[in-house]
């Protein structure tokens, strides 16, 4: 039987998961979008049914979970909503913009004794899986260092723009820069000394370089709205594994000193998100085995910190 997803959110994002999700046990069972008339166009597209508000649809009868694609600044009540009706979540990245918000959103989650879970698509792929198993089992000995790109031409958008608002955390970091401080937090866990250096302008980060330090492990991360590059390196000292595309790999390759090579080749896609959310759904966890919520408020205190660093605020947020 197909699981049902009440869909919150009716974009970008929507529309590319939809895409994906509906060529497996999926169905979208219910649509609920600020935007009245793209939300109709995808309740259509899909047979779903389309609501005037956010909690009709989340009430919409026989539906299994919530999965919310608004931009970030609404994740929080419209997660809060669905979990006070009972109903599991799956929230897109990143599901606040503060770590108190993602605090907030725990402790409902756990009062409700309901699933919720952050959308990280890349940390449900067996690429990242594959490439976290090479670093932690010594295929590559020590490992002592890693760099990772994460930049794109989000400047080239319009003002009005999510990404480039500061009314939405518009930005690098909330945006793209979440990838590699969650791949880094997901290989190493949580970092001795966070730094980070950026560029603010017009209320929005536009760039930022970010050490972590674990240890004896640097990791050095670049990241922006000013550029198109992506790539990932791991430096061990028995060797090194690369990734062109780390967020949504669907290659890695592994080179050892004494001359291995070894290349895995899977898939980074939402339907993989998905089913791994259905089945811990149906199996009647609380929270994700490869997205733990623990991670999530992890990631988002790094964040807050590299916000700090750089005295970025939003306009939103109180002194």
């Amino acid at each position: 039987m197909a699981f049902q997803w009440v869909y919150i959110g009716s974009g970008h994002i929507a529309e590319k998961t939809a895409a994906d999700v509906t060529r497996g046990e999926h169905r979208i069972a219910a649509v609920f979008g600020r935007n009245k008339e793209t939300a109709a166009a995808l309740a259509k597209k899909y047979g779903a049914a389309v609501y005037d508000t956010a909690e009709e649809a989340i009430r919409h009868p026989g539906a299994d979970a919530v999965y919310i694609a608004t931009p970030h600044t609404s994740h929080v009540a419209y997660a809060r909503l669905a979990m006070d009706c009972g109903k599991p979540v799956l929230c897109e990245k990143p599901v606040g913009v503060s770590e108190a918000e993602v605090e907030t959103l725990l402790q409902c989650a756990k009062a409700h004794q309901v699933y919720f879970a952050e959308a990280m698509w890349t940390w449900f792929s067996d690429v990242a899986q594959t490439v976290k198993q090479w670093a932690q089992s010594g295929k590559i000995g020590e490992v002592t260092s890693a760099e990772l790109y994460y930049y794109f031409p989000g400047l080239m958008k319009p003002r009005t723009s999510r990404v480039r608002d500061p009314q939405t955390a518009g930005g690098a970091l909330l945006d793209v820069g979440i990838y590699p401080i969650t791949y880094c937090y997901n290989l190493f866990g949580i970092p001795d000394s966070i730094h980070c250096e950026g560029t603010v302008k017009d209320g929005i980060d536009i760039e930022e370089h970010i050490t972590l330090r674990y240890g004896e492990i640097t990791c050095r991360l670049h990241v922006g709205l000013n550029n198109l590059r992506e790539s990932c390196r791991i430096e061990g000292t028995n060797g090194t594994i690369t990734l062109p595309l780390f967020h949504a790999a669907d290659k890695a390759t592994c080179k050892t000193t004494d001359g291995e090579k070894l290349v895995f080749r899977g898939k980074t896609d939402y339907l993989t998100q998905f089913d791994h959310v259905a089945a811990d759904i149906r199996a009647k966890r609380t929270q994700s085995a490869l997205v733990p919520q623990e991670a999530t408020l992890q990631c988002m205190r790094i964040m807050d910190i590299c916000r700090a660093q750089m005295g970025l605020r939003y306009p939103f947020e109180k002194p």
